[in-house]
């Protein structure tokens, strides 16, 4: 299974949303509150190329983007090779 990693914000419906899917997929994932957790801010942007929105999502440490992009690969049918 993949290493699936995703910095949110609790209050976020994006962050939230895109959390609803990866559970439906019933993948496990690696979740940064960076509300919570403000010190991780600055680590998100470098990961993600300068992605100051949240939810910033990465996939075996590749940058997915964020939820409308997790979306799209999933109607698209790539999301699951990924996940796999």
């Amino acid at each position: 299974m993949s290493k699936i990693e995703i910095y949110t914000k609790g209050y976020c419906p994006y962050c939230h949303r895109a959390k609803a899917l990866l559970q439906q997929k019933g993948v496990d994932f690696i979740e940064y509150p960076i509300d919570q957790q403000p010190e991780l801010r600055d680590v998100m942007i470098n990961r993600a190329n300068g992605g100051h929105t949240v939810p910033q999502i990465f996939i075996e440490d590749a940058h997915i983007g964020g939820c409308d992009d997790l979306i799209a690969l999933n109607n698209q049918d790539k999301l699951d090779p990924l996940l796999a």
